[in-house]
């Protein structure tokens, strides 16, 4: 069964602030296939980002960072950005303060 795939408004300015449309393409690809079991994609996160799940996208430099609702069969993106461990840049870091 497929499942709706949904931007929050913090993942759209995120995905708006990508300048490459290349890249803008590739995450969009990306997002589209969520919408073909997601819960079987990614990774589940823990400890601060409990709950939500991580993709790869565009050579496994992007990330995306969903949360499913099961009952609704909806994919809502919370967050999309670069991977760049131990900085405050990192997406990770970032989809921290987004749901605090």
């Amino acid at each position: 069964m497929v499942w709706t795939v949904y931007f929050t408004s913090e993942a759209e300015e995120m995905f708006q602030s990508i300048k490459d449309r290349r890249i803008r393409k590739l995450i969009i690809n990306r997002a589209q296939r969520l919408a073909l079991s997601p819960d079987l994609q990614g990774k589940a996160l823990g400890a601060d980002l409990e709950g939500l799940r991580s993709v790869r996208a565009v050579g496994r430099r992007y990330r995306i960072i969903y949360e499913l609702f099961a009952e609704q069969r909806e994919v809502w993106i919370v967050a999309i950005g670069i991977r760049k461990a131990g900085t405050r840049d990192d997406i990770y870091e970032l989809a921290k303060k987004l749901i605090r």
